[in-house]
């Protein structure tokens, strides 16, 4: 566009040029008329008037006529300078007709480059956008936790595990009075029909050590109802990680245990029966933070690579206890599943499995269990790294 008006130029000079020496000549009569006879003064108005005129019609339809034809665009230009000129009417005798209308064109050739400039921030703001899109995608699509890193149980002041049964490389401290054998849980035919998975926490309120980075107030012994610093956000952290393997997860963050921690366990098995009835799920994990004595030395740790992050443990409830649990096997071979998966990923990452004879609720799922992240000696930070490798191995599980 502005190579065009650049071969057009010679012919623009010849016109302005035109236009100026007429303008000189229309000033030097109408002063010498003036001098000469001043008596006439009404008819030098006149003659004058009628210049004016022609000058106006020359400039009209002869140099802007040719601007019109050599650049398009400045036809709209000149309609802009036609009304500046009527605004300016007054105060005509003071200006210089020329450089109103070359500033009228430099205006207008800056606002074509200014527009040029637009459109192309423009392209570049949506070439940018759509370049963050596909790195979020496929940042979206990548394993949130590598595989393959040395791990190492760093625990201190461990505790001993107590197992007394095996399946496979998954060590049991089985409490109940069942036999527990290896050809009793072989885990190659487990079926999971419905993959939507329900988080829960029926101790909502149980905390951990406090840190640096995550300071807060303790209103009872390693629990707060703030819970931002309790088990209740470590559920919302497993509950991201799953999303980004998309999972449709439901996570429940109702109080159960507060203000009263006495039936605990009843207000959390209405919550699950109420979200089954919208939620058909066969995965139901309900997740706490291990509260061997509250011991404040009790942190169970392995390192994953660089990261150090809190031990997992596996609690599944019987009908040992009397309670009707007809599907306590089927939760146990899930539980078997994903930490012998853990242990061929991130060996260390889940401590001994319990067999307890209590049911905790497990009855209202095909795999339902307890998931304690921790102890009262750990951080919230290894509670919240814990949940990167839960994600992945559960993911290997499930898909």
């Amino acid at each position: 566009m502005f190579n065009v008006t650049v071969l057009k130029m010679k012919d623009i000079i010849k016109y302005l040029a035109g236009i100026l020496l007429t303008g000189l000549v229309v000033i030097f009569v109408s002063k010498g008329l003036g001098k000469n006879n001043e008596t006439t003064n009404d008819g030098s108005n006149k003659i004058i008037g009628k210049l004016e005129k022609g000058i106006s019609f020359f400039t009209e339809n002869s140099m802007l006529h040719a601007l019109d034809q050599t650049i398009p665009a400045i036809s709209n230009i000149n309609e802009e300078y036609k009304n500046i000129a009527k605004e300016d009417d007054g105060n005509a005798e003071n200006k210089n007709i020329l450089q109103a209308m070359l500033g009228i064109q430099i205006s207008s050739i800056n606002g074509m480059e200014n527009i040029e400039e637009v459109k192309e921030t423009e392209e570049s703001n949506n070439s940018n956008e759509e370049e963050n899109k596909e790195n979020n995608e496929e940042k979206q699509n990548e394993t949130v936790a590598a595989a393959g890193v040395p791990t190492e149980v760093i625990t201190p002041n461990p505790i001993s595990d107590g197992s007394n049964s095996q399946i496979g490389n998954v060590k049991i401290k089985n409490e109940t009075d069942y036999q527990i054998t290896e050809d009793m849980f072989d885990t190659s035919n487990l079926t999971i029909d419905n993959k939507n998975i329900i988080l829960f926490h029926t101790h909502s309120c149980e905390s951990y050590t406090p840190s640096e980075k995550y300071p807060y107030t303790q209103t009872g012994n390693f629990r707060t109802t703030d819970l931002n610093y309790t088990v209740t956000r470590v559920g919302t952290e497993l509950e991201t990680y799953l999303k980004q393997y998309n999972y449709n997860v439901v996570h429940n963050t109702d109080y159960h245990d507060y203000p009263a921690y006495n039936g605990s366990y009843t207000r959390s098995l209405k919550t699950v029966e109420n979200i089954l009835k919208t939620t058909p799920s066969d995965i139901i994990i309900d997740v706490h933070r291990d509260a061997i004595g509250s011991r404040s030395d009790y942190a169970p740790t392995v390192k994953i690579g660089d990261e150090e992050a809190a031990q997992l443990m596996f609690v599944i409830g019987t009908d040992n206890g009397g309670l009707w649990h007809p599907n306590w096997r089927e939760n146990l071979k899930f539980a078997i599943k994903v930490q012998s998966k853990a242990e061929e990923m991130y060996p260390g990452l889940f401590k001994t499995m319990m067999l307890t004879k209590s049911r905790y609720n497990q009855h209202t799922g095909k795999y339902a269990s307890i998931i304690e992240v921790g102890a009262t000696g750990n951080t919230l930070e290894q509670c919240l790294t814990s949940m990167k490798y839960l994600a992945a191995v559960m993911h290997e599980v499930i898909q």
